[in-house]
């Protein structure tokens, strides 16, 4: 049996985003442990020049369900970009999950010829959804939230690889 379109898709993106809300879990534990302000933590970079954690997260979620829905021919479900604490981002993450998994697989399947058209910036690009999904949103999706635990790893929060992984 081939990998289907949303095998490739909408269970990876539900993994990994329950492995980081549990990552912010431990960011959470650290922070009280370690008497840290979780805000620092929050808008922790790895450089200057790099978005914050909480933006990591907030991408993370974008791209999924953004992935879910184009490759589903539907709207992207907005969501407002205004999560403060690890529990909002927690939130923003259950929605996400919630808005991914309510794509079907009848909806994605199929999808491989799709065109999806991407405006970022003032440029609009366009794939088809097999090109799509593998050379742009799945790396796009892993690109923020392995910055994400980054972050967290680099600010000492106790994570490994296999909360980073989690139950495959």
């Amino acid at each position: 049996m081939a990998l289907s379109m949303y095998q490739a898709s909408v269970p990876r993106f539900v993994n990994i985003l329950n492995n980081l809300s549990a990552i912010l879990d431990k960011a959470e534990a650290h922070a009280t442990a370690k008497k840290i302000d979780l805000a620092v933590l929050l808008s922790a970079r790895l450089f200057p020049d790099m978005l914050p954690l909480s933006r990591q997260v907030q991408i993370a979620c974008d791209g999924a369900k953004g992935a879910a829905a184009r490759l589903a021919g539907l709207p992207v479900p907005p969501l407002e970009d205004n999560e403060k604490t690890v529990e909002e981002l927690k939130a923003r993450i259950a929605k996400t999950i919630a808005i991914v998994e309510s794509v079907t697989a009848a909806q994605i399947d199929g999808s491989e010829e799709r065109e999806i058209v991407l405006k970022i910036g003032d440029q609009n690009l366009t794939f088809k959804g097999t090109q799509y999904l593998f050379g742009f949103a799945i790396p796009n999706f892993y690109f923020h939230v392995t910055t994400a635990y980054n972050i967290l790893r680099h600010s000492g929060v106790d994570v490994g690889k296999r909360d980073f992984i989690g139950n495959p």
